[in-house]
């Protein structure tokens, strides 16, 4: 698929499971987004950071690391239905819809990741038009908003990345709603048992559901149904 937005791409990448291929990258991603214009001077200096720690942190840290904040926290989850649907059935729904867009655009995500992985829909959006993918983004900019703010109590770099979509996104968010995520408890990555349990009593329906889908997600989705043309991956470029 043809690459339209090198930044997004770059986010995504920043966003994914750390690896020492991604480590290699790190001087090619920290150049797009040092470039990017839409950006101001002062949140690519913010992202200069992260770039670093990933590209200079032993690989079992930043494993460990990046598993503790993401995997181990479902406030912190990357999986961005999980914070608009929680255990609604309505999560369902909207990942099969969000699935066949992708695949009525030709995009087959390289990954076992649900979806609505932010980093597998950040990779889709870098392939959409400009105006495309600024209006999914600013549909999610209340989480990206949230997910800012609890990554910044814990002084994670990886705030930085949400900064940035926020930025990218160019949208107002409603306080009310971003109160009200931050008004939710945070789990404690620590007290595995506890996080156990509650991943335990998840569950992803990706069956038939006859309420499946908000209005919010059908108009999001709705967007992402244009067809693209095969062009070089990333790494290609």
């Amino acid at each position: 698929m043809e690459l339209r937005d090198r930044s997004l791409k770059a986010l995504s990448l920043l966003l994914s499971y750390p690896s020492r291929d991604l480590q290699a990258a790190m001087p090619e991603i920290g150049g797009a987004l040092a470039a990017e214009t839409r950006l101001t001077a002062a949140q690519r200096r913010d992202l200069r950071p992260l770039v670093d720690m990933i590209g200079g942190t032993d690989i079992y840290d930043l494993e460990e690391g990046y598993v503790g904040l993401f995997d181990r926290s479902r406030s912190l989850s990357l999986n961005l239905f999980e914070h608009v649907h929680g255990e609604s059935r309505d999560r369902g729904g909207a990942m099969v819809s969000l699935l066949e867009s992708y695949r009525e655009a030709g995009f087959e995500p390289a990954t076992a990741e649900l979806p609505d992985h932010l980093p597998v829909l950040l990779e889709f959006l870098a392939t959409r038009p400009d105006a495309e993918a600024k209006e999914v983004l600013a549909d999610a900019a209340h989480i990206f908003e949230a997910l800012a703010a609890r990554l910044a109590r814990r002084e994670s770099p990886y705030g930085a990345v949400f900064s940035a979509l926020l930025q990218l996104a160019g949208a107002e968010t409603d306080s009310a709603v971003v109160a009200e995520l931050l008004a939710q408890p945070e789990d404690d990555p620590q007290d595995l048992e506890a996080l156990d349990r509650v991943w335990e009593e998840s569950e992803v329906v990706f069956g038939p559901d006859p309420n499946a889908g908000c209005p919010a997600s059908r108009d999001m989705l709705a967007k992402m149904d244009l067809p693209v043309t095969p062009a070089p991956e990333w790494a290609a470029e």
